[in-house]
């Protein structure tokens, strides 16, 4: 007869800052990806200016990533190499789905 608590609730808030960082971080490990277009140093730019933007749709992010491929390698997989990896690393390392992940080749690098 005794009064079963129900377990509190919390929930858990990835800051966009956060996923921008580890987007950031696997698209540049990406072999083929020279850089990130418009790269600014500090975080406050790269949210509003920046090579990478967040759209939080509820719990679910859509991400766009904007890169610098290296000539020598092929465009179309560098870019869904990128897409493979930011989504997997986002997913993996914060625990926000991501529905999408777009990504533009800005510029190509001669070597």
């Amino acid at each position: 007869m005794g009064v079963v608590k129900e377990p509190a609730r919390s929930r858990l808030k990835i800051s966009e800052d956060v996923i921008i960082t580890v987007a950031r971080l696997a698209a540049l490990d990406v072999k083929g990806v020279a850089g990130l277009s418009g790269e600014v140093s500090k975080m406050s730019k790269i949210r509003k200016n920046g090579p990478i933007k967040i759209s939080m749709i509820g719990d679910v992010a859509a991400i766009d990533v904007k890169i610098i491929v290296k000539s020598s390698e092929k465009a179309s997989a560098v870019a869904n190499e990128v897409q493979s990896a930011v989504k997997e690393n986002v997913q993996n390392m914060t625990g926000v789905a991501v529905a999408r992940v777009n990504v533009t080749i800005s510029n190509v690098v001669f070597d």
